[in-house]
């Protein structure tokens, strides 16, 4: 990396980079690695892991060149909050369920970022939503929000009454659509029923994310099934009818339940 940045004699396109640029290209990575482990793809896990890894040698290259830090303070760094976090393996106390650890995990985190804030100078309130990155995906994030609230006691105590909250979402929504909609206030609905949504997966641990992923991915096998077929019969999507379509979709699905 050192070198793809040297002044001379180095790369013209890893020169130019900053972190800003660099931070779009670290999210697809991450994302690649967990595409690999959803596919069970070892081979390609160890690839995208060596992306991902390549991600942090260039940002610490380029905090290097500015005097900031190095490659070895990023895994000290880590190290040290390891070991902070964990003080029933490298310290005295006890933590005797995976449920334990992790309150005990939120109790450091907390206290972290009181930590920070304090250094920081802030002089807001400190808040049980603090350090939640705004830069997550929003469905990422969205779990992320719900479950600090919950963690003071702001949550549902049944998951089923989210279904119900839910259905009152759905209604705000067709409400706001009408024959002329406000566009501003249909997508504050659409944002409030997908927030609704991914509270109700949060409560049915289930990752809204990894959900989606899949049902993407069941989308995608199924509509290439309807391109196939179509093109066995000399046609495309376009020169097809909704109803032929949906036959052939009720076909993949059919195809996917059979043994």
């Amino acid at each position: 990396m050192a070198r793809l940045r040297a002044p001379v004699g180095g790369c013209p396109w890893d020169l130019e980079q900053t972190y800003r640029t660099i931070a779009p290209h670290t999210i697809e990575e991450a994302y690649e690695v967990a595409d690999a482990i959803e596919t069970g793809d070892m081979d390609a896990l160890k690839e995208e892991l060596g992306d991902l890894l390549f991600q942090v040698v260039y940002y610490t290259q380029m905090a290097q060149e500015d005097g900031l830090f190095d490659f070895d303070a990023v895994a000290q760094a880590i190290t040290d909050k390891m070991i902070r976090r964990h003080p029933h393996v490298f310290g005295s106390d006890e933590v005797n369920s995976a449920e334990m650890q992790t309150s005990r995990w939120e109790e450091h985190k907390a206290a972290e970022r009181a930590k920070k804030a304090e250094r920081g100078g802030a002089t807001a309130p400190p808040s049980a939503l603090d350090g939640v990155s705004p830069g997550l995906p929003a469905l990422t994030r969205a779990m992320k929000l719900q479950k600090r609230a919950a963690r003071v006691g702001f949550d549902w105590t049944d998951a089923r009454d989210i279904l119900d909250k839910i259905e009152e979402e759905i209604a705000e929504l067709r409400a706001e659509m009408t024959d002329t909609p406000a566009p501003e206030r249909v997508a504050d609905e659409m944002g409030d029923l997908l927030f609704a949504v991914t509270n109700l997966a949060r409560r049915l641990e289930v990752d809204p994310e990894t959900a989606l992923r899949g049902t993407n991915a069941k989308f995608e096998r199924r509509f290439r099934h309807i391109e196939g077929r179509l093109a066995e019969q000399g046609k495309t999507p376009a020169q097809s009818t909704l109803d032929d379509m949906e036959a052939l979709w009720q076909e993949a699905k059919r195809d996917e339940r059979a043994p």
